[in-house]
């Protein structure tokens, strides 16, 4: 059996800002953009990996979260400690500085890490924290 990652979800809390910056500062690609009762659901992805996606959609639009949740998800996502991936790139040094100019929340610059990898750390316009690893 061969099961793959098909896509991951990421909270947004403006569509319209999360989808600039997932394809004017990554440069992924909009595979698809839907709405619904007032809600959008924006699917991204890498040009190179086409079978995978990020899909950045409304957190309170999801069925039975109740107004409790939506204000715990709420006060999560304005820390950025609700929601992270981890992204890799052949060129980090190349990227940070893209990301860097592009005025992306920067929370740690290229590093080695004491894990045996070389990193850096942003957050999305949501607070989603994004470490984007250096492959070798």
């Amino acid at each position: 059996m061969d099961v793959t990652i098909h896509s991951a979800f990421l909270p947004h809390d403006d569509p319209d800002v999360a989808l600039a910056f997932y394809r004017d500062v990554l440069g992924f690609e909009v595979r698809g953009d839907a709405g619904y009762g007032g809600m959008r659901w924006i699917t991204v992805g890498s040009p190179g990996q086409p079978g995978t996606s990020i899909v950045l959609y409304p957190p309170g639009g999801n069925p039975g979260v109740t107004d409790d949740e939506r204000r715990t998800i709420a006060a999560m996502m304005a820390k950025g400690t609700f929601a992270m991936i981890t992204m890799s790139t052949g060129d980090l040094d190349g990227l940070f500085r893209r990301l860097q100019d592009q005025g992306a929340e920067i929370v740690q610059e290229p590093a080695e890490q004491p894990y045996g990898v070389r990193d850096c750390a942003i957050r999305d316009p949501a607070g989603n924290l994004i470490r984007i690893n250096e492959l070798r």
